[in-house]
């Protein structure tokens, strides 16, 4: 049985850093961005990907694609700095994340929606990918139409 990748998981220091910074409170940045947690699965032809992202304003969200490479970036703004800080447990800051795709995935063709805080990828699964059914003829079935042609004429 033939296994196709359809993401490629390649941040082993993710869990890491998204640990550290609960731990710390530091708000991701531009250059060491907080994580966005995400599930990934398959249904059918389409590949899917949903992105938790509570309180991030739709207009802050950037999507790009480049080769096999998709980038999600988001921001939540921080508060007020006039404001008295009770609780701090949400981070804040700029959030990233890149999913390197497998070459069987139609990168030309994505779909996203915003909706209730969740970001929602559908990628299709390129044509080349999916399973197809290959006619069998045999020497005896061309033998047989070419007689009944020959008949015919």
């Amino acid at each position: 049985m033939e296994v196709e990748t359809m993401l490629m998981r390649t941040d082993p220091f993710r869990e890491l850093d998204r640990l550290t910074q609960q731990m710390f409170g530091t708000e991701g940045t531009v250059a060491r961005p907080s994580v966005m947690p995400m599930d990934a699965w398959r249904d059918g032809d389409t590949f899917h990907v949903e992105f938790d992202l509570p309180g991030v304003d739709a207009d802050s969200i950037d999507l790009d694609v480049e080769r096999n490479v998709v980038t999600v970036r988001a921001e939540r703004a921080p508060r007020a700095s006039d404001a008295e800080l009770i609780a701090a447990e949400r981070p804040r800051g700029v959030f990233s994340r890149q999913l390197v795709l497998g070459d069987n995935l139609d990168t030309d063709h994505i779909t996203a929606s915003y909706d209730d805080g969740v970001l929602t990828l559908g990628i299709p699964v390129a044509e080349q990918a999916k399973p197809r059914k290959i006619a069998v003829s045999s020497k005896s079935e061309s033998a047989k139409s070419e007689n009944l042609q020959a008949i015919r004429a």
